[in-house]
């Protein structure tokens, strides 16, 4: 199982990330994670394709879209061109994931799908071979530095259960005391955003979640 750092970009002084996501990456950071939020779907608005594409002059590390909107297919193309090698849309924002999915396959991205905390994980069940990544929401989705909610763990459990070799990700509240939590469940990817913020130094922060992986 290979274990990666995607660190979010949300919380992060978005003038800067010329310069804070390279020294993310160089830390030990594996893939950039976008939180695009339309302000219908969660209340806050974020960002778009154009701030994506503006990065991918200023780093070649794999990015990937967190779609946090309604209608999330017509958001695909914008971010693909953008140089998003994966995209995750919320099974709660449409009534055809497995259209969706095999949309995203038919462009060579991989297709991954997110569920929130009160989302019940059976929902994924007719698409669970279908997905290259499941990601547990392990906060309500739309604000950085929420509490990490542990009721989200049989989740990931149900999941890795069901696709032992899949990536799961978890996102909301990772920090050194969640992470071993997170693993022991199952996840693999993590996505940790006010957490780096508030180490001393980003390098310290990337290097106090990656030195909790297992060895890869």
């Amino acid at each position: 199982m290979k274990y990666e750092l995607a660190p979010s970009i949300l919380s992060f002084d978005l003038t800067a990330l010329s310069t804070s996501v390279p020294k993310l990456m160089a830390a030990g950071a594996h893939i950039v994670h976008l939180d695009v939020m339309d302000g219908q779907f969660v209340p806050p608005i974020t960002f778009g394709d154009a701030l994506a594409a503006n990065l991918r002059k200023h780093t070649d590390a794999p990015m990937e879209a967190h779609l946090m909107t309604l209608t999330p297919e017509r958001h695909f193309d914008a971010f693909i061109k953008a140089g998003c090698k994966r995209i995750i849309f919320h099974a709660e924002a449409t009534v055809h994931a497995h259209r969706l999915i095999q949309s995203l396959k038919s462009q060579g991205i991989e297709a991954g799908v997110a569920i929130n905390p009160g989302t019940p994980v059976s929902v994924l069940e007719p698409i669970i071979d279908d997905i290259d990544m499941a990601l547990v929401m392990t906060v309500n989705p739309g604000w950085g530095g929420q509490s990490f909610i542990p009721s989200t763990m049989p989740k990931i459990q149900w999941i890795r259960e069901r696709r032992p070799e899949m990536d799961i990700q978890v996102d909301g509240g990772i920090d050194p005391v969640t992470l071993p939590q997170v693993i022991s469940a199952g996840a693999n990817v993590f996505v940790v955003g006010s957490y780096l913020l508030r180490a001393p130094s980003l390098e310290e922060g990337v290097q106090s979640i990656v030195s909790g992986f297992p060895s890869n």
